[in-house]
């Protein structure tokens, strides 16, 4: 037997260290490898993808947490910010010092007359009442500053001017700032006197109603018009339904009467003052100093020069009620919601209001 059988390089080869394969051990292929080490790859690569998995869970549920927590700090933000505007509300309306003489009580109406703004018929009428009751107040003055609105809150405005002017206590002006016209001219005409600046805008004596006839834009859009009424004249005013000329001629009553009210009130108010012009009630709107001419007011005044010729300066307190912050919000959230879902308001289509 020679050398070479002699040898097994089994059982009398150089030892291998386990820690430190040699090359034969490194050199191996995968199909040389045991059961054992497959499935502790196996096993491992289970783990690395478990792993991968939990972490974006994690990730996830962080980032949600973080958007809850976030709408959380906005919405106590939010909270904080109304209690703080508020406060601030307060205590700005008890800083500034209110005349403890004699004085002009004032009562703003400023923006669109609504029942659902800021000049509303109720929260005018209380501080006329205000202002009418306080024993300093030597006038009530109505700072108007309103291209008009509701014919309803004008009305109501107008007669309660009125039912005070008639208990004489107390003389009750109207004082026009930029624009006094529409329903805000209406309830100047309840005061005693108005005055305006010679620029300021007054007058638009007449009655609005706008709409949009789409009848014949659904129909070139294919669309079904659906409306199911009790009365044939019930959606009349529907603008993807046509009109006939009676129910225009009914509407156009409608218009007139409401105008006939309007021009009514007006001349009792103002009396022999309005001089006999015919485009006076004509719906057109004047300046100041065409409005004296006209008889439409008594004099070119502002606020600080009628109460420096009632008291020889000007003190004034302002009884117009304030408005809750809360309420602000809520009414202007309420009245964006209503537009943007389409939702009916509940107001007059005809309006005392400059277009």
């Amino acid at each position: 037997m020679s050398d070479d059988e002699r040898y097994d390089q089994w059982t009398q080869g150089p030892q291998v260290d386990p820690e430190k394969p040699g090359r034969e051990a490194s050199a191996q292929t995968p199909s040389d490898e045991d059961a054992d080490t497959l499935r502790e790859r196996q096993r491992l690569a289970q783990l690395e993808m478990m792993d991968r998995w939990i972490g974006g869970v994690l990730t996830e549920q962080r980032r949600t947490r973080r958007w809850k927590l976030f709408f959380r700090f906005l919405f106590a933000a939010l909270i904080l910010a109304s209690l703080a505007l508020g406060a601030y509300g307060v205590f700005l309306a008890s800083s500034v010092p209110l005349p403890t003489g004699k004085h002009l009580g004032v009562v703003k109406v400023e923006g669109v007359i609504d029942a659902d703004s800021a000049a509303s018929a109720e929260r005018i009428i209380e501080g006329v009442r205000r202002a009418w009751e306080h024993p300093e107040a030597r006038a009530v003055v109505l700072h108007i500053n309103s291209p008009g609105g509701s014919p309803v809150q004008s009305q109501r405005i107008y007669d309660e001017l009125r039912r005070l002017s008639a208990l004489g206590d107390k003389p009750i002006y109207a004082v026009v700032e930029d624009i006094g016209a529409s329903g805000a001219y209406y309830i100047a005409a309840g005061a005693d006197a108005i005055y305006a600046a010679p620029a300021s805008l007054v007058g638009s004596i007449g009655v609005i109603y706008a709409g949009f006839g789409l009848e014949q834009a659904i129909e070139r859009l294919g669309v079904e018009r659906r409306v199911f009424t009790a009365g044939e004249n019930k959606a009349f005013l529907d603008p993807f339904s046509e009109i006939a000329p009676d129910q225009q001629d009914f509407w156009q009553q409608v218009l007139e009467t409401t105008h006939r009210q309007f021009i009514d009130d007006v001349k009792a108010g103002r009396g022999d003052r309005l001089v006999d012009d015919p485009r006076l009630f004509s719906g057109l709107i004047w300046t100041g100093e065409q409005a004296l001419e006209l008889g439409l007011i008594d004099g070119l005044k502002s606020l600080d020069q009628l109460a420096r010729e009632r008291l020889g300066e000007p003190r004034t307190r302002d009884y117009t009620p304030a408005l809750d912050p809360f309420e602000r919000f809520s009414r202007q959230f309420g009245r964006v919601a209503v537009e943007w879902l389409g939702l009916p308001r509940t107001v007059s289509p005809l309006r005392y209001e400059l277009p």
